[in-house]
């Protein structure tokens, strides 16, 4: 059996200005590691027997996971478009705003449309990719969106939209 897999929807090349930056950092961070990691390898492959050596395995799965995510933001860096200003129309949604919603429960949410390499639900951070980013987009104050979910459609208000 291979290990075919179909390949991924391609992501939006958007990005806010501090994701930018969080990404240079953590690939600066990454080759700093990187350093740390062959040295502590090199001490554990001259100890010897390298098959049952648990320090040596486990370093270098380190060290791949490390390369592997090197690799890929050199790949997706470069390919990244960082949106900085806001729109014309701030009552309108689009890339980077915060978007302050009601459900029918009265229940009130908070979200950001970000990239889809910033995405952090706990912050209240959601890819500009996912189905409650579109349809959101181009809707205005006191608004009423639908969004389909697994649970099923549900509806919201939009109290508020800013950007910051």
């Amino acid at each position: 059996m291979g290990r075919y897999r179909p390949p991924t929807e391609k992501k939006s090349a958007y990005i806010t200005a501090e994701g930018y930056e969080r990404l240079q950092t953590e690939l600066q961070q990454l080759w700093v590691r990187r350093k740390d990691v062959t040295k502590h390898l090199a001490a554990a492959a001259a100890e010897g027997d390298r098959s049952e050596n648990a320090e040596y395995i486990y370093r270098k799965k380190e060290l791949r996971e490390i390369d592997a995510r090197i690799r890929y933001l050199q790949k997706r860096i470069p390919d990244l478009t960082v949106v900085d200003q806001a729109p014309a129309n701030l009552g309108q949604i689009f890339f980077g705003a915060w978007v302050e919603l009601e459900n029918d429960d009265g229940k009130q949410l908070t979200y950001r449309i970000v990239g889809p390499d910033e995405l952090d639900p706990k912050q209240g951070y959601i890819s500009v990719d996912s189905p409650m980013a579109r349809a959101l987009l181009k809707k205005h104050t006191n608004d009423d969106v639908n969004v389909l979910t697994p649970e099923g459609e549900i509806n919201y208000l939009i109290l508020n939209v800013k950007y910051s």
